[in-house]
């Protein structure tokens, strides 16, 4: 694992800045460190030698003064570095977690399809929270250790020239237990990195489908199917815990070894006295701090191996370029160009799908042709599974498909063009009008329009749990309808996607919904809609079937097929 991943400075400007920016604090803590040396090494000579005079001279006070000043300009610096990290931590992770989440727009729901969802929201979530401890510690005392060591190396070989050559010659034993360390060290944090993602995966598996496990009794065998996972984690991070602990041993008795070769060494020619006091004091308040930086850039790696992992799968995301563009037969875009065996979608005035073929793994489905101008409404008719739902993923571009699609409108892209609401309501914590408009600051007279549309009555300040909590299915159907019409309303759009839209409505509701499906066809808009309901399908003008094979048939409203 590389102590730096160059792809975090090329990705991250806050990152680039704030490695020059902890560079700079701390060549001023380098120089402050040998500052306190000298005068360390300056006070005591000089009080050395006043013992025989019985006075103190001038130069004690400079001295003192020297090395108060060296003194408050470390704290000073060693502040403004823990200040920067914080800040760049923030900053960084806050650009990770948006270039993740632009790039899976960019990839479309196909790509998220390919990932777990749990693991995902785990390494943008407390994975990238990690990155703290990356940034407060380990990538300060990176930085440190790359300007401060061959500073305090010099300096110690212009006090004592043989101290310098062991110090230089003991040095690289610290990274060699370091590499051996860290090899070691990646494949535990590897291991408890992977035990967090299935614990999040098993987790969120269990409170998506709590309503299904306790209506058959099996909710109780989820916790102890998560108190095993939970058991695994923990041992996973008690087995990097105690690897870091004997690591910093190992660096802690390396250094310490090499210390004591250089007092030795001193001690010994000191007694003989072929080397000074002063250089002698200089050289060994210098000694331990040579060694400080890379002994504690190895320590601060082992806290940061939680952040590391979470970030190199977020750069392995942000990094790869494959499919960073949709191709043209899989996300409608509305002015790709068209090849031999697939066409882009281009705009016109009509719904026009020509040899439309959805691949999935189970089935293939089409081709479909079909026109639908203005005022039409498509339905979408089969059984359960049949990929009525799979084509309209196709028709707003979450699936790859071969043919040829042109959406209604303008040359605007087509997603902008496009307006879809899912079988699944997918509410969250808010209020009704905060759902409806997917917005903090909705427009009161347009969520009110919107939800009189759909035939809902409630109040559009009625607070709103996740997942629809305190709202019936047909309630929360009916708000994702008003969602959908609110955005109609908004951004004018031309086609219209509704997947199932009142299979959850009684008769009297659904009916509603269906006169407002045929007044979005009035005013020029293409409707389709996916559902199995009779009075869905009599209310459209053209009717696909799907069958359960994939094979599909268009008929009209006169019952003429073709």
């Amino acid at each position: 694992m590389k102590p730096l991943d160059p792809r975090l400075l090329r990705l991250s400007r806050t990152a680039r800045g704030f490695i020059v920016a902890a560079a700079a604090t701390g060549l001023l803590r380098t120089v402050a460190t040998v500052a306190i040396a000298w005068g360390i090494a300056a006070a005591v000579t000089i009080g050395v030698d006043a013992v025989g005079d019985g006075v103190l001279p001038g130069a004690f006070a400079q001295a003192l003064a020297l090395l108060g000043t060296a003194f408050v300009v470390r704290a000073l610096a060693a502040w403004a570095t823990d200040d920067l990290a914080a800040r760049a931590a923030a900053r960084v992770k806050s650009e990770l977690r948006a270039g993740v989440l632009a790039r899976a727009a960019e990839r479309g729901p196909a790509w998220l399809a390919e990932r777990s969802s749990a693991g995902f929201a785990t390494t943008l979530g407390p994975g990238l929270d990690a990155l703290d401890a990356y940034f407060g510690r380990y990538l300060p005392q990176l930085a440190l250790t790359a300007v401060a060591t061959p500073v305090l190396v010099v300096a110690i070989g212009l006090g004592d020239l043989t101290s310098g050559v062991v110090v230089l010659c003991a040095l690289p034993v610290i990274p060699v237990f370091m590499v051996l360390i860290g090899l070691a060290t990646q494949a535990v944090q590897r291991r408890q990195s992977d035990a967090l993602a299935t614990l999040g995966s098993a987790f969120s598996e269990a409170v998506e489908g709590l309503a299904t496990l306790k209506a058959f009794g099996r909710a109780r065998r989820q916790v102890g199917r998560i108190g095993v996972l939970t058991d695994a984690y923990r041992k996973q991070t008690i087995g990097v815990l105690r690897l870091s602990f004997v690591s910093g041993f190992a660096l802690e008795l390396a250094a310490s070894l090499a210390v004591a070769l250089v007092a030795v060494s001193i001690g010994v020619r000191l007694v003989d006295g072929s080397l000074g006091l002063g250089a002698a004091m200089f050289v060994l308040v210098l000694a331990p701090e040579a060694f400080a930086p890379i002994r504690q850039v190895g320590a601060d790696f082992h806290a940061a191996q939680d952040g590391v992992e979470a970030a190199g799968a977020v750069l392995d995301v942000l990094d790869d370029d494959r499919a960073t563009a949709a191709p043209s037969n899989q996300a409608p875009s509305g002015d790709a160009p068209a090849t031999a065996a697939t066409a882009a979608t281009t705009p016109g005035t009509a719904l026009v799908l020509e040899g439309l073929t959805v691949r999935r793994p189970d089935v293939v489905i089409g081709p479909l042709d079909l026109r639908a101008g203005p005022g039409t409404v498509v339905a979408l008719a089969g059984p359960s599974g049949s990929g009525k739902s799979s084509v309209i993923a196709a028709l707003r571009g979450a699936l790859p498909f071969d043919g040829t699609l042109s959406v209604p409108g303008s040359a605007a892209p087509a997603a902008e063009r496009t307006t879809w609401a899912d079988q699944r309501p997918r509410l969250v914590r808010g209020t009704i009008a905060e759902n409806v408009a997917l917005s903090a600051t909705p427009d009161a007279a347009g969520v009110l329009t919107a939800l009189g549309a759909a035939g809902l009555g409630l109040d559009p300040g009625l607070p709103v749990g996740s997942g629809g909590t305190g709202l019936s299915g047909g309630q929360a159907q009916r708000v994702a309808v008003a969602r959908a019409l609110y955005r109609v309303a908004r951004a004018d759009t031309p086609l219209v996607l509704l997947d199932e839209p009142t299979s959850a409505l009684d008769a009297d509701a659904e009916a509603h919904v269906v006169a407002t499906i045929r007044r979005l066809a009035a005013d020029g808009r293409v409707v389709v809609v996916a559902s199995h309901r009779p009075a869905v399908l009599a209310a459209a003008d053209v009717r696909v079937d799907i069958e359960a094979g994939g094979a599909v048939a268009v008929t009209l409203a006169d019952g003429a097929r073709r």
